[in-house]
């Protein structure tokens, strides 16, 4: 049994069944959910007030219970607004102490991106209650993946992955492209040398998806990263317009800018299948003809049964 503590830092949940969907189904697998107050929370488009979903987050600093997992309800927008209020170094605290299992991803990424930025802190970007836990069918590949994320020192993806063939080693770190996008020349920018980034969208059309990682390149982080790994960008259908323009199109002509190994096809971000990732741990990536294998380590996880 583990102790899930909700937090809603961003979007009203308009879909309410889903959240008590999900919330039953991790109370019947024998979990405990707190905070359960948050869910029906609403101010205008957002999960209550400012302040309301900034206490959410600063609350963890002194959230009592072990091994607690931290789970949004959703995403949408909103976190961005409350970066500046965030008592990060209290949070950081926290985490180098005795660390919550932070998860989540979307607009979520920026706040964990700031945690690793000035905390070095490690979280997982993986499912969150309404759209995963809450689907009218929980995706057995994500909620593996989920667990075994959080309970094992190490463990290894495995993919049919796309790119050239490679070996390295690093951080990994990333999550939503569109979030990334917002941070450089912020505080909570990482200054990640050397890493593994790996990146997902939802419903950005291909040639945004070549715009947001052309501003990366230029701002100088994807050449700086021993690897870019790309995950999933749904709904980025083209259309008549584009005339033969696709995300593999760009896929081409990323790898053509960088002299880095550009990996695709991993089942990672806003689908019901997608595995979740320890931002900040060490990776392992290693691209051949056969597969594509990502091993991780490093990150805190579950440290004992209940």
């Amino acid at each position: 049994m583990s102790l899930f503590h909700l937090i809603a830092p961003s979007g009203y949940c308009i879909n309410q069944t889903a959240a008590a969907r999900g919330v039953t189904r991790l109370e019947q697998a024998g979990h405990q959910v707190t905070h359960q107050q948050v869910i029906p929370r609403r101010d205008q488009r957002f999960a209550g007030t400012d302040a309301e979903r900034l206490n959410d987050i600063n609350a963890l600093a002194t959230l009592p219970g072990k091994d607690r997992i931290v789970l949004p309800v959703r995403g949408g927008y909103g976190a961005s607004r409350l970066l500046e209020a965030i008592d990060w170094p209290a949070l950081i605290a926290r985490q180098q102490q005795d660390p919550l299992l932070i998860c989540g991803h979307s607009d979520f990424t920026v706040i964990q991106m700031g945690l690793l930025a000035l905390g070095n802190v490690i979280t997982f970007s993986g499912p969150m209650l309404a759209g995963n836990f809450g689907a009218e069918t929980v995706n057995d590949f994500t909620e593996h993946h989920f667990w075994q994320a959080l309970k094992n020192p190490s463990f290894t993806l495995e993919w049919a992955g796309d790119g050239p063939e490679c070996r390295v080693e690093g951080t990994v770190w990333g999550g939503n492209l569109a979030m990334l996008t917002t941070l450089p020349g912020t505080p909570w920018m990482p200054d990640i040398r050397d890493g593994i980034l790996v990146l997902e969208d939802i419903n950005e059309h291909p040639f945004r998806v070549e715009r947001m990682l052309l501003q990366l390149l230029h701002a100088g982080i994807l050449s700086r990263q021993r690897a870019l790994i790309l995950g999933s960008f749904s709904g980025a259908e083209p259309n008549d317009y584009d005339a033969g323009y696709s995300l593999e199109t760009l896929y081409r002509y990323i790898r053509s800018r960088l002299d880095i190994p550009v990996i695709t096809g991993l089942d990672f971000g806003h689908e019901a299948r997608t595995v979740t990732l320890p931002l900040g741990a060490q990776g392992k990536l290693v691209n051949t003809a056969a597969a594509t294998t990502l091993t991780l380590s490093g990150h805190p996880v579950l440290t004992e049964e209940k």
